[in-house]
Formats: structure tokens, sequence, C-alpha cells
């Protein structure tokens, strides 16, 4: 069974990193899912729904492969190099988690598994979603993809006629997905029918 780490941290765009998880379980995934405390809130503003609510709700449809993980428990298994994770996702990603990541800071479970993805040469997918970029944030994002993640920034595209919210962001989802090789529909492909 594959197994991947999922971030949310307290950029807007919360919706991207659920959508992905839920891809990720009905692909029959393991997903271990850490949240930071301001991913928390904003999950909550920006859906109306507490992340309590959207846990639960994952559970009782996908049983025990969802896993919550306490960002400051450092003793996770997703902490440690010896556990067999295929990936890591943090969606959305704030320029501040991305800054720890990029410099090798690790305070919490998120940077640090973060930190695995990339020294194991695991694959991490990064989804910024930060508007205009600073030149910090741009040599942030390049210091990543020189170190191997990929850089998936929240830029859903439209050739697919979306036609409500989830349509946008089922395309990123499916985008993070194809960076960590899961098979999935969750968009329409160039030249297929939308």
């Amino acid at each position: 069974m594959k197994q991947y780490v999922v971030g949310i941290t307290g950029a807007s765009g919360s919706i991207y990193g659920l959508r992905t998880i839920e891809a990720l379980l009905e692909a029959g995934a393991r997903v271990r899912l850490i949240l930071t405390e301001t991913g928390e809130k904003v999950i909550a503003y920006e859906t109306g729904r507490e992340p309590g609510e959207w846990i639960a709700e994952f559970k009782a449809r996908f049983s025990d492969l969802l896993i919550l993980e306490d960002n400051k428990d450092l003793f996770s298994a997703a902490a440690s190099g010896s556990h067999l994770a295929d990936g890591m996702v943090i969606a959305p990603c704030s320029m501040s988690k991305l800054a720890h990541i990029a410099a090798g800071i690790t305070p919490d479970l998120l940077t640090r598994a973060a930190d695995v993805a990339l020294k194991q040469r695991r694959p991490l997918v990064v989804m910024p979603r930060e508007t205009p970029l600073s030149q910090i944030h741009l040599k942030n994002m390049l210091t990543l993809a020189e170190c191997g993640a990929f850089i998936v920034p929240a830029m859903p595209a439209f050739y697919q006629k979306p036609k409500c919210l989830d349509d946008m962001a089922d395309f990123m989802a499916g985008r993070v997905l194809d960076c960590l090789g899961v098979e999935n529909h969750r968009y329409a492909r160039w030249k297929e029918k939308c």
C-alpha cells in the first residue's frame, strides 16, 4: 500500500490540500495528515467546516487510511527517514514554511517530514499559494527545485472549462498526483473530452 504525508499550512487555498487528500484516499493510499495551527484556522474560515468535520468524513469513507498527526510530535514516524513514505505534499504551502524547508530549519513535524523527503530523495510536492512573489520567495522555490522538489503553484487552468471551484481544485489535485505518479482522473487532460 502506498503511503503519503500531506501537510496543510496557513496559506489560503486549503481546498487544494483537502481535494488532494481525498484523491489519494480514493486511490487506496494511506495518508498521514499534518495540519499547522494556522492551517486548521484557514480550513474552518475558507470552507465553513472545522478540520475535525473533514477528518471525520474522510475516516467514515476510507476507514483507517487517514492518520492525523500532531505537528508538534517529532517522534512521529513521518519524522524519520526509516519510515517508508512514498512522497509528501504540502498544499497549500505558506511562504514561511517554504522558507523554513529551503533553509533546512525544521522546528515542527511538517518541516521535518519535508526535510526527510528531500534527504531520502522521495517526491516532495510543494504548492505555494502567494501572489505576487518576491525575489526571496522565488529564490526559496528555486532552492527547493534544485534539491528535487516539485514546485506546483496554485494556478488552475481553464482549458477543461471548469464549472465550479471544485473543478479548479481538482485540476490542481490532479497535477499534484501526476507529480507523485499516482494515476488519477481528477481533471480532463489537454485534448481529452471535457
